[in-house]
Order: structure tokens, then C-alpha cells, then sequence
């Protein structure tokens, strides 16, 4: 039995949407035979494949859905908190499990400069290694889901209301090409580190290809048939827009320092998505990361 988790959409630095994720990588365990449990909130326990074993909860609250746990061998840990990661790991062992997939964050490398009590990605990776169990370690880039479902991070998190009622989209470092994978290629990855032996104990470096916002804004204006106007405005203005957005004012800052770093060093990021990002994608899937524009097309629909 694998057990996938989901959690609703997250605002903190470093998240990633879950639900499309978690959905992407069921159906390809089930398509590879595999017995699946998802462990879930409303209104994200419905729609799963026939076959599927649905428990409602939340893995930030491990102690409410103890049942979750037995019989597993194998889990894809999405949304764990670090305050409640080892209840879970607790349980976890009591139930069987042998191995763990970590969908974690690019934040444990720059955490690791910082005291420990203030660590939260890599709080979640050391506890898990710390566990005993077979474990691998899986770092995004930014998801094109993202886009759809108001998650990290806060650039395009809005685009698909602004082109549905404006036609405008304003971003700061527009030129600033930033590494989105696409939802299906982490979910690959995701499988073979939970089907395949080779991957345990390895940190998973995986990202698409670096893109800007005047590239992104081109491919969904092409693919919808018309143009969409961007305007580049200030990192004072786009901290404004977010703030009113929702964002928490940790996940604007870290967003701006990400794209102004990406913007001043075009190649240098380039390079590390080539020699990191992309051996990963190719060795899991046996091909490239599918591209931006592959999956505006398939979503395309949403920008109506």
C-alpha cells in the first residue's frame, strides 16, 4: 500500500500544490498496479479514481487519522509540518512503512546557514533520515500548477484572473527567467523514487526549464489567440499587489530575492537547472521536462 498526502494550498516560502501533484502521481500508481490510499481535507477527498482508498485528515495532524497509517509501505510525504513530522514518523513505523518520498523545497540549502529551531523544510528532511526508514528527498522548482491554484510562488499566482478580466499582467523582473516544472513531470519523479530502487538516500533536484514572465505571458497569449498586455512595475509595487493578494510578507520577500537573483545571473542558474534539474527529469522519465508551452496547452482552457 502507498499513502499520498495532500494539503490545502500553501502561501510559505517554498510550498507546492499538492492536490494537482498528488493527483497526477495516483493515477500513474494506479496505472502501474499499485494499491493507493490518499490521506485528505475536504473538498480534496473527492474525485479520486475508482479503486482509490480515501481517508479524510491531514497530515499536519497525525494523531486524528491514525488509520491512515496501517498497512503502508510507502509514502509520498506532501505538506507535512515540521511541528508534527515526527508523530507522523511514529506512526508511520508502527504501521510499516520502509520508505518515504519527501516532496520538499529548495529552502534546506539556505536553511542550513540558520539555527535549527528556525528550520522548516529541512526540519521535515532531517527527521525522516533521522527515522531509519528508506528516504528520498525530492526539491521542485516552482510547479506550472501553481498558476491555477493561488500557490507558491506569489508570481503568476493571480495571472489567470487578471487575463480573464483585464488582459494585463504586472510583474517586476519580467526578463528574470525562474525554473516552473510541469505538475506531471514531479509526479513522475515522484513514482520512480517510490517504485524504483537506486533513488533511496538521494536528494532529487527537479525543475523544467528557467522561463520569464515575457516568455510566459507570449506562450498563454498565443495559445488563447490574442494579446495580453504586461506591465513591468517595481518590487515596491509588486510587494503592494501581493500584500492585497493575500501573501504573507516571508514568501513576497523571498520571491523578489529569488527573481532578481535569477534575473542577475541568467546563466549561472541556466547551467545549475542543466547539470541538476534536468539528469533528474531524464533519468525518471526518459525524457526532457515537458516545456511551458505543453502545458499552456492543456490548460488553456483556464484562461478563458
Amino acid at each position: 500500500m502507498i499513502l499520498v498526502t495532500v494539503v490545502p494550498t500553501g502561501k510559505h516560502p517554498g510550498a507546492s500544490p499538492s492536490e494537482p501533484i498528488g493527483r497526477c502521481l495516483v493515477d500513474r500508481l494506479i496505472k502501474a498496479g499499485e494499491q493507493v490510499r490518499v490521506l485528505a481535507e475536504r473538498p480534496q477527498t473527492l474525485g479520486w479514481p475508482d479503486g482509490v482508498e480515501v481517508v479524510e485528515g491531514s497530515i499536519t495532524r497525525p494523531s486524528e487519522c491514525l488509520d491512515a497509517f496501517l498497512g503502508v509501505e510507502r509514502v509520498f510525504l506532501s505538506g507535512a509540518s515540521p511541528k508534527t513530522v515526527r508523530e507522523f514518523l511514529d506512526q508511520a513505523q508502527k504501521g510499516g512503512v520502509r520508505r518515504i518520498v519527501v516532496l520538499s523545497s529548495h529552502g534546506p540549502e539556505y536553511e542550513a546557514e540558520y539555527p535549527p529551531e528556525t528550520w522548516y523544510w529541512l526540519a521535515i528532511e532531517r527527521a525522516v533520515e533521522e527515522s531509519g526508514v528508506e528516504w528520498v528527498h525530492i526539491r521542485p522548482s516552482a510547479v506550472m500548477a501553481s498558476m491555477l491554484t493561488g500557490c507558491y510562488p506569489a508570481t503568476g499566482s493571480a495571472w489567470v484572473e487578471s487575463i480573464r478580466t483585464e488582459g494585463v499582467i504586472r510583474e517586476p523582473y519580467i526578463r528574470a527567467a525562474y525554473p516552473f516544472i510541469d505538475e506531471r513531470d514531479l509526479a513522475g519523479v515522484a513514482a520512480a523514487a517510490l517504485l524504483e530502487d537506486g533513488y533511496t538516500g538521494k536528494i532529487l533536484e527537479a525543475g523544467g526549464a528557467n522561463i520569464s514572465a515575457v516568455e510566459r505571458v507570449r506562450i498563454i497569449g498565443e495559445a488563447l489567440g490574442r494579446e495580453i498586455r504586461l506591465e513591468e512595475i517595481t518590487p515596491d509595487q509588486a510587494g503592494e499587489l501581493w500584500r492585497a493578494q493575500g501573501w504573507p510578507e516571508e514568501t513576497i520577500e523571498v520571491t523578489l530575492y529569488a527573481l532578481s537573483e535569477f534575473g542577475a545571473h541568467p546563466e549561472l542558474y541556466a547551467q545549475w537547472t542543466a547539470d541538476n534539474a534536468d539528469p533528474t527529469i531524464k533519468q525518471a522519465l526518459g525524457r526532457s521536462a515537458r516545456t511551458y508551452a505543453q502545458w499552456v496547452e492543456d490548460h488553456v482552457e483556464d484562461f478563458r
